[in-house]
């Protein structure tokens, strides 16, 4: 039941934050700490009808599955930006602002954080916390970009180029997070540095899921051929996307080497190959997009939901977080920038790109998750400053990046898309 509450949540709230001009996945967010455990999620417990809300953190964990393939779906679509007839076009630009606009936010925000240890108490902030928190700032959320840029209908050269940079830029966030966690949870032991944990490990993610991402495309591509019915192509399409989300869970051990697949990557090299192998891959593309409207509906809802309000309790680890929050932007706008010049790109493009760059959700969660097991009082830390930056970025952030693709003339007046069907504005 609480699901069904939290999409007739999210539904109404679209339609309330459209008379504002905002995006609707900050309507979709904004219903969601409506439902979350905080909010109705709240009454639900003192009246004990469960239906109200989501009564804790646990009933939202619950529906993470939801997440993880919402997730693969986006990464999926993201795929699809990667042609090589545009690739030739903008292949090198956007893949030289995607890694130079991620390290410039690291540089940024580690050299900001770790000279807010030298201030404020350890359990606070720390050098493992702020490493940490420096590479959680490389990531930029795929799915509150995707949104906006399908509300409106955006296209134009900012468009075009901002949602590879935005797949390449959670490539890099990942290499990035894994050498930056490897380093701080030496200095959170006090062990000495391993090259595996630093190196290894996040290289052979990368490699591995693009690996996995192009085995599964090449099938997919494959056996979508033997299928002429639209319905049934796109039920294909379906359980592809899942079985690679399914494949991405499995983890194990070879020796010292911990062996993982990031979702994300497969599933965006999973729709990068299918886009280039079938000749029919735009018309099964645009009905996947059509069908995956209302789980990403819940997706923000969801995420919406697990935000969590008692950080508040502690003013300075509201200071770290507005900190991080300031420095992160700031080295997002430059690094985009400055890249964006090197690469001689369109004026619209050096000015708005770092700006259609800030939503943070569901990548950046999942690095302070797993910090968050793995680093003790430093680990909860780096989730509370990360959970109070998504609330801010993701109600934020999306109105931000229409405002961007507005100005660069990417998104043109009453030519407007919410759920798959076509409104004015």
């Amino acid at each position: 039941m609480p699901i069904g509450i939290a999409m007739t949540a999210g539904l109404l709230l679209s339609r309330l934050v459209k008379k504002f001009k905002l995006p609707a996945v900050t309507g979709y967010l904004i219903a969601g700490i409506l439902v979350g455990p905080y909010c109705l999620g709240q009454l639900a417990t003192l009246t004990g009808v469960e239906w109200l809300g989501f009564a804790n953190a646990e009933a939202v964990e619950s529906n993470s599955i939801l997440s993880k393939v919402a997730l693969g779906f986006i990464a999926f679509a993201i795929g699809d930006e990667f042609r090589i007839n545009q690739l030739k076009k903008i292949g090198k630009q956007a893949t030289v602002i995607g890694i130079v606009q991620a390290l410039v936010a690291t540089l940024v925000v580690d050299l900001a954080l770790v000279g807010l240890c030298q201030f404020l108490p350890e359990d606070v902030i720390n050098t493992p916390a702020a490493l940490v928190l420096g590479a959680v700032a490389t990531a930029t959320a795929p799915a509150a970009t995707l949104m906006v840029v399908r509300q409106y209908k955006a296209k134009g050269k900012l468009t075009d180029i901002l949602l590879p940079v935005v797949a390449i830029d959670d490539a890099v966030g990942l290499v990035v997070f894994a050498v930056s966690f490897g380093i701080a949870g030496s200095l959170h032991s006090g062990a000495a540095l391993s090259a595996i944990s630093v190196l290894v490990e996040p290289l052979l993610e990368v490699v591995l899921s693009l690996l996995l991402g192009l085995v599964l495309g090449i099938l997919f591509s494959a056996a979508e051929k033997y299928f002429k019915s639209n319905s049934k192509r796109l039920t294909l399409s379906i359980t592809f996307v899942i079985m690679a989300v399914a494949l991405s869970m499995f983890e194990t051990h070879i020796g010292d080497i911990h062996i993982k697949f990031s979702s994300l990557l497969v599933c965006m090299m999973l729709g990068t190959v299918f886009c280039n192998m079938c000749d029919f891959s735009d018309e099964i593309m645009g009905k996947t997009d059509k069908w995956t409207a209302p789980l990403f509906l819940l997706f923000f809802v969801l995420s919406g939901a697990e935000l969590k309000f008692d950080m508040f309790g502690n003013w300075l680890v509201v200071l770290v977080g507005v900190v991080y929050i300031i420095t992160r932007s700031i080295g997002k706008i430059l690094g985009a920038s400055l890249s964006a010049k090197m690469t001689k790109c369109d004026p619209t493009i050096t000015k708005y790109l770092g700006i259609t760059l800030l939503p943070q959700a569901g990548v950046a969660l999942g690095m302070s998750l797993i910090a968050a097991e793995s680093l003790g009082e430093s680990g909860a830390m780096i989730r509370n400053i990360t959970l109070f930056a998504v609330l801010i970025y993701e109600l934020v952030g999306p109105m931000l990046t229409k405002i961007a693709l507005t100005k660069a003339g990417d998104i043109t007046p009453r030519k407007v898309i919410n759920l798959g069907e076509e409104d004015d504005e």
